[in-house]
């Protein structure tokens, strides 16, 4: 990580970035790629970079060691942005595909898991014979998501929940035992508040184009199906080229993409540094720093939470202020547990398991991260990872970490027959961490937006996605807008000039 030794001295920058997680890096990144004549400082008020990016190594238990992810694990390839950054950091070579031919995933259904589907893509079955088989949902549960290729789509263009959304197209047992679980569980969030269209729009794109889920789905499948068999037939001729999934994680964890950031980050770079607030001036902004110095910018970039920008915007932009005062956060935890192989009964094999809200569990999921990707435990060795609190758990987030253990594995083993004592455990805890895309959501961004200043900026996981390749992609439009404000800016400068 190198720093501009000369705007460091001076404290004044083109632009301020507040906020060290992936969007703040990322943004921070695309600045300096987009225009290196500009000059940046990149604020983070805690002691490491990465935000909820966090992987830790854990060694002394075999030929290898453990690589236990805190936040996210990976990051989807159908959004390319995560994927084109760790390739433009030269991470190329370090991307891990999943494991999919030990692809399966279990929904706990009445407090056993049972096999999601085969063919059940996001919530659709696309196979009829695995679903009309399967026991996870009732036959009358199966009728009523067959309706869905007789019931009439909804073409208003107005938002509704997912719940909403779900269940009147596939019914109320769709929504418990599939979707709520896989869907609202990827955003923490309750099915009966989550915005459709800022969480899955494609699904009303799909249904506005097809008629029905189903049908879509089927003509989905055969495109993909398409796609892969050109992918295998590439990858046959480029016998050198890896193979890629649809998560991709990186060989030693997700924080290689954080390190590769901060290295090749060539602005002022500084951790345990918070803002106090943000004045205005003549040329922008005067930002008081939590030392007691200060710094100016031409423009300010917040790539915070959003009630840690809704405080620093107070006073310069009440309106956006209050409208981001509104986006709900829920706080969430994961816990991750080693074992020797032979203490794991291999009752589930496969990626893991889902929990409905339904089923009143202290869980929400358990992922064995050793199946899913390989390097994440030595040989002989397995490494669980539990999730817990969000809307479906929050009562685990004020227990003490003895009692999480001690609840998680009660959890572990009703679910999977594990009894044996873990080799270690680690914990996290992520409080007020995950931004609530509640009905209309999009609206508030867009109100939010419009409503700031000139030369204020907000970009993150509050806004247009909370995934790491979201970000990433808010991070590039961010600076994209920032790079062409400061250009007209300078060309009209340059002409009052003349």
């Amino acid at each position: 990580m190198s720093t501009n030794t000369q705007h460091a001295a001076s404290n004044t920058f083109d632009v301020a970035v507040i906020g060290g997680g992936i969007s703040g890096l990322s943004t921070a990144w695309y600045v300096q790629k987009g225009d290196p004549k500009l000059s940046y400082a990149l604020l983070e008020r805690g002691d490491r970079w990465g935000g909820k990016i966090q992987t830790d190594n854990v060694d002394g238990f075999g030929d290898g060691p453990f690589v236990v992810e805190g936040g996210p694990d990976s990051f989807i390839t159908q959004k390319p942005w995560a994927m084109a950054l760790a390739r433009e950091l030269g991470l190329g070579d370090e991307l891990l595909p999943t494991n999919d031919d030990q692809r399966k995933t279990y929904v706990l259904n009445n407090g056993k898991p049972t096999p999601l589907p085969d063919g059940v893509l996001m919530i659709i079955p696309t196979k009829f014979m695995p679903f009309a088989l399967s026991p996870l949902i009732s036959p009358l549960g199966k009728l009523r998501m067959g309706l869905d290729l007789f019931i009439p789509a909804k073409r208003d263009g107005k938002d509704e929940t997912l719940a909403e959304f779900v269940q009147r197209r596939l019914g109320s047992e769709a929504l418990d035992k599939i979707a709520e679980p896989l869907m609202s569980g990827i955003y923490n969030a309750e099915a009966e508040k989550q915005s459709l269209l800022a969480t899955f729009p494609r699904f009303r794109t799909i249904e506005e184009t097809h008629g029905s889920l189903i049908k879509g789905m089927l003509a989905s499948k055969k495109s993909a199906d398409q796609a892969k068999a050109k992918a295998k037939a590439e990858a046959a001729a480029q016998p050198g080229r890896k193979p890629t999934s649809v998560f991709m994680s990186l060989n030693d964890g997700m924080n290689s993409l954080i390190d590769a950031l901060t290295a090749q980050l060539t602005g002022d770079l500084r951790l345990r540094t918070g803002v106090s607030s943000i004045m205005p001036i003549n040329a922008g902004y005067r930002l008081n720093l939590s030392d007691g110095s200060q710094i100016t910018a031409r423009s300010v970039i917040l790539a915070t939470p959003a009630f840690v920008a809704a405080d620093l915007l107070d006073d310069l932009a009440p309106r956006s202020a209050k409208l981001l005062n509104g986006i709900r956060y829920v706080s969430t935890g994961t816990i991750s547990l080693a074992f020797r192989r032979q203490d794991v009964p291999d009752k589930y094999p496969g990626f893991g398991i889902v929990v409905p809200r339904s089923e009143a569990r202290d869980v929400n999921a358990i992922t064995w991260s050793s199946t899913k990707f390989n390097r994440r435990a030595p040989e002989d060795h397995v490494l669980a990872r539990l999730f817990f609190g969000g809307s479906r758990s929050p009562h685990m987030m004020d227990l003490d970490d003895e009692e999480i253990l001690r609840r998680v594995r009660a959890e572990l083993k009703q679910m999977t027959g594990v009894e044996a004592e873990p080799l270690f455990h680690k914990i996290y805890r992520w409080p007020r961490s995950n931004p609530q895309y509640d009905v209309e959501h999009i609206q508030r961004v867009d109100a939010i937006e419009a409503a700031l200043p000139d030369g204020i900026y907000v970009t993150g996981s509050p806004y247009r996605g909370i995934g790491v390749p979201d970000c990433v992609h808010q991070s590039q439009e961010t600076a994209k807008q920032v790079i062409a404000a400061m250009t007209q800016n300078r060309q009209a400068t340059l002409v009052a000039a003349d």
